[in-house]
């Protein structure tokens, strides 16, 4: 159960660290060491992503890194020292966790207890086929270090970080190979695991879009909300519209969040005078979609035909349940003056006897 909420913070935290255009694939890794590890969280997990799709996990218990995804055996057949090479490298950054844990517990002059150091980097190719990478560290769940690859330094925000922002600017040629592999190196693995898992990497799902309703008994004005479901990959451009232009007043967005079938789901809702709902429009554009799509708010339907139907419905269940009931009552009487009547004839010793207690008979299978 740790490792799982573990696993969805580093996930959510990917998700928030990127502002994704149409078509846009990423490559992530996350790093994360603790000081007091438990039943269910190791000392040191590493989790790679492929989009939002977990592909590799190593942790300090298995002290193995192991392939999450069927497609990912591929590297097996073409490399068969290619898992060996990662598991050696995270052995090596796990005794780095650990050295450096240490060394930042006792630069914020902290007792023993649980600490956390945490390293986030990896790189996207965006729709526009621009490039973006990313490298940074966080204690204590809050940003630490960054690394600018544009100047080849590192950027603390707090004054206890600059000590080590002095020590890693000075290691020149190691910020260069960073500098490499976010531009360069990182992209060419994202297209190979693109290419290796392109059935499920590559494929759209089209969008089911809905609008509800909902009326504000008080003021009168009415709240719709546009629900996209079923969709993937994740970028999706969804909003509300009145007379063909973006309407943000009023508008509320929720966030992109996965469905148990690695699809994904979406809602934005507004708040509207319900005089001019044929303004309004939820325009929805996806990968999935041949053409953007635009659902208008239908109108209510009738009020007096639906409380006919509201009353009817159950009307007609309640006769249902009462001659049940009856029919019920009526077969018991009947079965119970019919046993009544065998008990007083004495039975046969083949047969036995069926006039035990009947109220003792009554819930003795339980």
């Amino acid at each position: 159960m740790a490792l799982r909420l573990l696993s969805l913070l580093v996930v959510g935290v990917a998700l928030l660290e990127s502002c994704f255009g149409a078509s846009s694939h990423s490559l992530k890794y996350f790093y994360t060491a603790i000081s007091e590890p438990s039943q269910g969280l190791p000392h040191f997990v590493t989790l790679g992503f492929v989009d939002d799709q977990l592909f590799s996990y190593y942790d300090s218990n298995s002290q193995k890194e192991q392939p999450r995804v069927s497609w990912m055996e591929k590297f097996r057949k073409e490399d068969p020292q290619y898992w060996d090479r990662s598991t050696q490298g995270a052995h090596r950054e796990e005794e780095a966790f650990r050295k450096n844990l240490e060394i930042l517990r006792n630069r914020y002059n902290q007792s023993e207890g649980l600490h956390t150091w945490q390293r986030m980097y990896g790189c996207e190719l965006q729709g526009n086929r621009s490039k973006r990478g990313f490298m940074q560290y966080g204690y204590e769940g809050r940003p630490f270090i960054a690394f600018d690859k544009e100047t080849l330094t590192w950027v603390a925000p707090e004054p206890l970080a600059q000590l080590t922002q002095r020590k890693w600017d000075a290691l020149s040629l190691r910020n260069q190979y960073f500098k490499f592999y976010l531009e360069e190196k990182c992209i060419v693995s994202l297209k190979k695991y693109l290419s290796y898992g392109n059935e499920t990497l590559l494929r759209t799902e089209t969008p089911v879009v809905t609008v509800t309703r909902r009326t504000e008994v008080e003021d009168g004005m009415e709240t719709h909300v546009c629900r996209i479901d079923g969709f993937y990959p994740r970028d999706i451009d969804a909003s509300w519209k009145r007379d063909g232009e973006v309407w943000e007043e009023e508008t509320f967005h929720g966030s992109v969040a996965p469905n148990a079938d690695g699809t994904y789901h979406y809602w934005i809702s507004i708040r509207i005078d319900p005089k001019e709902r044929d303004r309004y429009r939820c325009h929805v554009e996806h990968d999935g979609l041949q053409e953007p799509l635009d659902v208008v708010i239908k109108e209510p339907t009738n009020s007096k035909s639906n409380l006919g139907l509201i009353i009817g419905c159950p009307m007609a269940v309640l006769v249902i349940v009462i001659v049940v009931i009856l029919a019920f009552c009526y077969f018991r009487k009947r079965r119970q003056k019919r046993r009544q009547n065998d008990c007083n004839a004495a039975p046969t010793p083949e047969e036995g006897s069926n006039c035990s207690d009947q109220g003792k008979s009554e819930g003795a299978a339980a």
